[in-house]
């Protein structure tokens, strides 16, 4: 009997795609397994495309969990695998009922990074690989590959056609930079992304990607690069700044989804790194990269950052300067 298997993972971008190498482990080693996923409604787009899943369940935010438990609770699964470990999934647990499996968040460990800046706590193990724990029963190990997002034919000429329209066809490669973060702690100062974009733009054409809440932080580097950069902010969804990116030569970004949606389309990163670090599991996957980071006493500080620097002075991120992320370039577009 082919197993049907119910995954749960609410949000968020980085977090879902670091499920997809055992989804696709799932898949392969049980061709016929029904594979159902539950995501928040506004993260759905991250999974939407992925061809191993059989059925999205998308939840709305602030909606009845008590209605999705009891949807869920008429499903026939052989396997549930909580990949959130939050309190609604456990809630959801407790609605749905039957046996449940969850991974290691190494909580204690990874408070004991933080306090200890580094000093005890240990490596937790890239976070791809400790959702494996929760697919125990399903007899599934990580395979060499990295992360997967699917950008569809329409999204890649939506991309195809904005780059057309304001990028001379040939010639130059496309370096993307990706300015954004939910949390302040993580951004990189926006002096030194206009020092940079300005140093790229004599050899590559930048684009600029993000939200809408990135515009005008886009609009401020590309107008101090000039000629050769251009703003995406706010363009696009998920899956098109997914296609956008996939046409660049490779992405700079902080540690934020945006980076690992780059490496889910095969293209190599360059990560800014500020209070979090590689111990926490979620530096790039199975990908080309290069970590720009400084060995600081009070790195990390934040597991996901926050609205300010702890000591006020923000130097992971301060006294990072432009001409180091521009040697980390040259390194990961080396051939």
């Amino acid at each position: 009997m082919a197993p049907s298997v119910l995954m749960v993972r609410f949000s968020s971008i980085g977090d879902l795609l670091l499920t997809t190498p055992l989804i696709r482990a799932i898949r392969t080693r049980h061709p016929d397994a029904r594979i159902a996923f539950v995501v928040r409604a506004d993260m759905a787009a991250t999974l939407r495309t992925n061809p191993r899943i059989d059925e999205l369940i998308p939840w709305q935010r602030g909606s009845s969990l008590a209605a999705l438990g009891r949807r869920l609770r008429a499903g026939k699964w052989t396997h549930r695998l909580d990949l959130h470990g939050s309190l609604r999934s456990r809630l959801l647990r407790q609605l749905v009922g039957g046996k449940w499996t969850g991974y290691p968040k190494h909580r204690g460990r990874r408070r004991l990074l933080i306090t200890t800046h580094g000093a005890h706590g240990g490596a937790l193990g890239p976070v791809a690989e400790r959702y494996f724990a929760a697919a125990r029963d399903l007899d599934v190990s990580p395979d060499s590959g990295g992360l997967e997002y699917f950008v569809t034919e329409e999204a890649a000429a939506r991309a195809d056609g904005f780059l057309a329209g304001r990028l001379p066809r040939g010639g130059r490669p496309i370096v993307a930079l990706a300015p954004g973060a939910a949390h302040f702690t993580k951004r990189w100062p926006l002096r030194h992304w206009a020092a940079l974009a300005r140093a790229l733009v004599a050899q590559c054409h930048v684009v600029v990607t993000g939200g809408d809440g990135d515009r005008d932080a886009a609009a401020a580097i590309v107008g101090a690069a000039g000629p050769g950069a251009i703003s995406a902010a706010g363009a696009f969804d998920l899956e098109g700044t997914a296609a956008l990116i996939r046409q660049s030569r490779l992405l700079v970004a902080g540690d934020t989804g945006v980076l690992h949606l780059a490496t889910a389309v095969g293209v190599p990163v360059v990560g800014l790194y500020g209070p979090t670090v590689e111990a926490f599991g979620f530096f790039p996957y199975h990908a080309r990269s290069v970590a720009v980071q400084h060995a600081l006493s009070c790195r990390p500080c934040s597991s996901q950052g926050g609205p300010a620097c702890p000591l006020g002075h923000h130097d992971c991120l301060e006294k990072m300067i432009p001409d180091e992320v521009l040697a980390a370039i040259r390194t990961v577009a080396a051939p």
